[in-house]
């Protein structure tokens, strides 16, 4: 028990360094080849944001453990939305522009119902893995092409964003990537052993412990975003990592090893999942102006956040009455 704990801890506290010298590894070495800046954060960050959660799910996949991989990517857009813009919001108000209302939110909607149809059936298979990828394949090749039509006319500095020398970048590139899977491992191992070993489901611990620690990341930027008065990027990161975890994340496991979906998952995460998606557009929308999440709003999230947790614990848990 005392060593799946101490698995727990390390694998959390290894994965957030090495995803945070990863997403520098990779910045640097972007910015190196000639990526443009809008790039770089869109695609290199987004995807280190985000790659705890898929290292996660992908192992529990192959290890067994649907539930976790599930619960990993759920929780952890729960988490995201409800948690990280709820601090963030809280710490400094965010600004939602109107064009994320117009077309991000959206996009976001419109896969979160595209995974809850998918998982109507009760199964996810390698087919609904494959179409998961392929949406997020055509909306980042639609993403990318606007981007680059946005940013043909915005010189690209050749100077390095951190000074790190290119083999540097290249080493942390690799390294973080490894350290990263060295730590997603012992995470899966320790969360399915104190499952085991308290009888605690496999998908509790997937959409609490995992799914937080996953989102450790989107947390650490959000929050210094937020801090900094870097709205789009607050709120841009907390979207982007949804719809990545929605799609990549969930079509990767799927691919690796077809699940059978579970009652609660159909019944309570993905209509929390998809209520607090939809209530971006009402707690952003705002009247003749940019609307923006508010420390009210904020700690309303976190309410919500902290009142679906305690649900989880008292109905998941067989040793509650």
């Amino acid at each position: 028990m005392i060593l799946a704990c101490t698995a727990v801890v390390a694998g959390l506290a290894l994965m957030v360094w090495s995803a945070d010298r990863f997403v520098e590894g990779a910045a640097v070495t972007a910015r190196h080849f000639g990526m443009a800046p809008l790039l770089i954060g869109m695609v290199v960050v987004g995807f280190g944001t985000s790659a705890p959660e898929m290292a996660v799910s992908a192992l529990a996949a192959s290890q067994g453990s649907p539930d976790i991989a599930l619960g990993n990517a759920y929780g952890s857009n729960i988490t995201n939305i409800a948690l990280i813009l709820g601090v963030s919001a809280l710490i400094c108000p965010i600004w939602v522009q109107r064009q994320i209302l117009k077309k991000e939110l959206p996009i976001l909607m419109a896969v979160t119902l595209l995974a809850g149809w998918l998982l109507l059936d009760g199964h996810l298979t390698r087919l609904d893995g494959t179409l998961l990828l392929g949406v997020f394949a055509l909306l980042m090749t639609w993403t990318i092409a606007g981007s680059l039509r946005s940013a043909s006319t915005v010189p690209v500095s050749d100077e390095a964003p951190s000074g790190m020398p290119i083999r540097t970048a290249l080493l942390w590139l690799v390294a973080g990537l490894v350290l990263l899977v060295v730590s997603s491992q012992a995470l899966v191992w320790g969360a399915v052993a104190i499952a085991k070993q308290f009888g605690v489901s496999e998908l509790l611990i997937g959409l609490t412990i995992v799914a937080v620690g996953t989102s450790l990341p989107e947390l650490a930027s959000s929050v210094i975003a937020a801090r900094k008065g870097e709205h789009e990027i607050a709120l841009g990161n907390v979207l982007g990592s949804n719809l990545f975890n929605t799609l990549v994340v969930v079509g990767i496991a799927a691919l690796i090893q077809p699940m059978a979906i579970t009652a609660e998952v159909l019944s309570r995460d993905v209509p929390v999942m998809s209520a607090l998606t939809l209530s971006l557009f009402v707690l952003g929308f705002g009247f003749r102006k940019s609307g923006s999440l508010g420390r009210i709003k904020g700690l309303a999230l976190i309410l919500c956040y902290l009142g679906y947790t305690l649900h989880l614990i008292y109905t998941a848990s067989p040793a509650l009455p």
